[in-house]
């Protein structure tokens, strides 16, 4: 049975434990974006860690399985949705395919690499949703060349509204393992954090665009 509640907390312990995700409220981290931010999520580092591997794997598998049905493909993002979607697909003993961040400049060009066959149904996986752009970027990829989209399966997600209004119009749905209130709420309840922390974390949640300016 999928237990929603059970495998965002333990993910979210997961990812603390091993500094996959690290918060520094009164530190923040500067995004790409130029955003502050007083999480950052790096969960390639998952990948270092046998067990927490696994976990990832076998729950992502289960997700699909309970959230979208039947599969023919799994497709992951360039770069570090190519080793989860990997694990995915091993799991589910479906074929891989992944979606380049830009096309080829030399050779056959391709944007997607793998064995793409028109009029499969596809799921997307990636480790971590922030505005949902780049995820979005390889869906459309994999619906011009033919594919039927069912969804995106990721490890994280900071549940920001600019990715929920970016799926929307996308008409993409997504599931995550974990999200960032779930994982805010984990480390308050388990003092990784003080109460002055957590409401700075809230705040960011709220307004992250502007928040430490």
């Amino acid at each position: 049975m999928y237990n929603k509640r059970e495998i965002e907390d333990k993910v979210a312990e997961f990812l603390l434990q091993i500094k996959a995700i690290k918060l520094q409220p009164a530190n923040p981290f500067t995004w790409a974006s130029g955003w502050k931010s007083p999480i950052y999520c790096d969960n390639r580092i998952t990948l270092s860690h046998p067990s927490v591997r696994t976990y990832i794997r076998q729950k992502l598998a289960q997700l699909i399985q309970e959230e979208f049905g039947a599969v023919d493909v799994i497709a992951g993002v360039a770069t570090a949705g190519i080793p989860q979607g990997v694990l995915v697909a091993q799991e589910l003993g479906l074929p891989f395919i992944y979606v380049r961040s830009k096309a080829k400049e030399h050779g056959t060009g391709s944007l997607i690499e793998g064995e793409v066959i028109e009029g499969q149904r596809v799921v997307v996986i990636e480790d971590l949703i922030s505005t949902g752009k780049s995820s979005l970027q390889a869906v459309q990829a994999l619906r011009d060349a033919g594919l039927t989209v069912g969804g995106l399966a990721a490890i994280f997600t900071y549940g920001l509204p600019e990715a929920e209004e970016n799926f929307k119009a996308a008409k993409c749905t997504f599931h995550t393992l974990s999200n960032y209130n779930a994982l805010v709420e984990y480390a308050s309840e388990n003092r990784v954090i003080t109460n002055a922390e957590l409401e700075l974390l809230r705040t960011w949640r709220l307004n992250p665009s502007n928040w430490g300016k």
